[in-house]
């Protein structure tokens, strides 16, 4: 076969981590580009009626799980995703990522008003598009605290999700281009950098949390995350001024092997079954209904809204809420759907500056992660700098003079008590998720918040940032009623919705230890749903461990069941 027209040989010279570009690179990337078309063009036309495996969800999980069972080219994938590809400056270019908030990429859906946030629904935010969250995000890589894995460890009696377990995981996949920790891999496919050429306001900020007694780090991974907490440049999934979505350093160099399908514009109406065995899925295509056999498994990785939907839709789930919608109960899980859990951001701390602050890397280039109480062992607070004024539009209209520009230093809660549901609005695929977000109805929360709120004011009125800064705009000394009052305001989502799948032993949790659905077979989770309590920080890079994790006892039990 000619070398340079194979499909094979060209995917596995893509497939070598995220490639910087050169004329020799670029026309390979363009032969590539050519047979990743022709091959998916050929998959679709020829859609089978059955694929070994059915990975629903083309998101940052799903496009590692798909990737990974189709590598070594034994066993047939097809990979479901309702969004399209990810053509576009818009998310390409790092400073262009919150276009993409509210847009046709965005599934953008709205939860339930609640009286927590003084009456507000704010918009939940997760990628429609190949490469979920990873390809409209702000392309931070955070790998979560050490506890957080030692918790999940814990939780589901398995050592393999332990920090140390897990760090085997991250050193296999990372491309390292920072500080030296051997904590940290090299060579792997994720490139991963601090955010590079950093703004002077980012390095003031870092000035500002070590005079105020916050431990400054070199790495915001690595030690800092086995610590109580500190201040570092965010860790950013860029290069050469490009996004990096896990879609593009997964999938699309397998696009061009013949056992990889990859259908775009796909809705998962619903898992097909027989009994309690998961056989195939249902889906929608250009308005026509078909469905399609897995031979071996069916992969959710729908995301924290959308997995437990889909379970609820074809029968599993809580068999009270199922009864309500008239649909069969295939299997009685009554966590489906509850758990749920988010980070949440005030919008609100904001200081003008006196001069134009310059939009670097992805506008928010260091971030803290503190305690708001000093007993913790580990961080629960958080505050994000951002090269602009962010703040709600309840904010901003309880604020006389209007916003002027500046900069902002945003708190936000990474540990959260408050617990809500995903729920099914109908018994049809096209009801959407009625989703009650639960933000803030624990009374804990609103007090760490509060601390947050003033740890930030505590570090942006800080020395350091005395050249960045006219004056500060919001919120000021505010206390009681007044200062419960703008953190329900300012209270968003940090778009990192988690639990509502969880792994667990009690009778509450959906998954086991290796990502099967309870009582169900042929049938596993690998998404953020299944996290028993929310990592610590962005969730891009703990998602992809998921998978990873998923994929690896995918491919151990078939190579078990060859054996026997």
């Amino acid at each position: 076969m000619n070398r340079r027209s194979s499909p094979e040989v060209l995917s596995s010279m893509v497939a070598t981590g995220d490639n910087v570009s050169d004329p020799a690179a670029a026309r390979i990337d363009a032969g590539f580009e050519r047979l990743v078309q022709e091959n998916q063009d050929r998959n679709r036309r020829d859609l089978g009626k059955c694929y070994d495996y059915i990975v629903c969800g083309g998101g940052a999980a799903g496009c590692v799980v798909a990737a990974r069972l189709a590598e070594d080219g034994s066993a047939t994938v097809l990979l479901v995703e309702a969004g399209g590809d990810d053509a576009g400056d818009h998310i390409s270019r790092p400073p262009a990522w919150l276009s993409n908030l509210g847009s046709a990429r965005d599934w953008a859906v709205v939860p339930e008003r609640s009286d927590a946030l003084n009456g507000r629904a704010p918009l939940l935010s997760a990628g429609k598009v190949l490469g979920g969250g990873s390809s409209i995000n702000a392309m931070i890589w955070a790998r979560g605290h050490r506890e957080d894995w030692d918790g999940y460890a814990r939780e589901v009696g398995d050592s393999a999700w332990n920090y140390a377990s897990i760090l085997r995981i991250y050193r296999q996949i990372e491309d390292w281009h920072g500080v030296a920790d051997p904590r940290r891999g090299k060579g792997g496919r994720l490139f991963v950098q601090p955010a590079p050429d950093s703004s002077p306001l980012a390095r003031a900020m870092l000035s500002a949390a070590d005079i105020s007694g916050v431990p400054v780090f070199e790495d915001a991974n690595g030690a800092m995350m086995e610590t109580s907490g500190g201040a570092s440049l965010v860790n950013l999934r860029t290069r050469e001024g490009r996004r990096l979505s896990i879609y593009r350093s997964y999938l699309h160099p397998m696009m061009a092997r013949r056992n990889l399908t990859v259908l775009t514009g796909a809705m998962v109406r619903r898992l097909t079954m027989t009994g309690a065995t998961v056989t195939g899925v249902e889906l929608e295509v250009g308005g026509v209904g078909l469905e399609i056999e897995a031979g071996c498994e069916v992969v959710l990785s729908l995301g924290a809204l959308h997995t437990p939907k889909v379970l609820m839709l074809s029968g599993i789930g809580e068999k009270s809420e199922l009864g309500r919608h008239g649909i069969e109960v295939r299997r009685h899980l009554p966590g489906v759907g509850r758990n749920l859990q988010d980070h949440v951001l005030l919008r609100g701390c904001v200081w003008s500056s006196p001069a134009p602050v310059p939009f670097t890397n992805n506008g928010a280039e260091a971030a803290i992660y503190w305690k708001s109480d000093p007993a913790l062992s580990s961080p629960d607070i958080h505050s994000l700098l951002v090269s602009a004024p962010v703040v709600t539009e309840e904010v901003r209209a309880n604020h006389a003079g209007g916003v002027p520009p500046g900069w902002s230093l945003l708190p936000a809660l990474v540990r959260p008590k408050s617990r809500g549901r995903v729920l099914l609005a109908g018994s049809s695929p096209s009801d959407p998720a009625r989703v009650c977000w639960g933000a803030l109805t624990a009374l804990e929360d609103l007090a760490a918040l509060a601390s947050a709120v003033e740890f930030s004011r505590s570090i942006g009125n800080a020395g350091p940032l005395a050249d960045f800064r006219l004056s500060e705009t919001l919120p000021g000394p505010l206390k009681g009623a007044e200062q419960d009052a703008f953190i329900r305001n300012a209270a968003t989502s940090y778009w990192h919705q988690s639990g509502t799948a969880r792994m667990g032993l009690d009778e509450m949790a959906v998954v086991d230890s290796r990502l099967r659905v309870n009582g169900v077979s042929n049938l596993r989770i690998a998404d953020a749903s299944i996290f028993p309590s929310i990592p610590t920080g962005n969730t891009m890079a703990p998602t992809v461990i998921v998978a990873e994790r998923a994929a690896e006892m995918i491919l151990a039990d078939a190579r078990r069941a060859i054996v026997v």
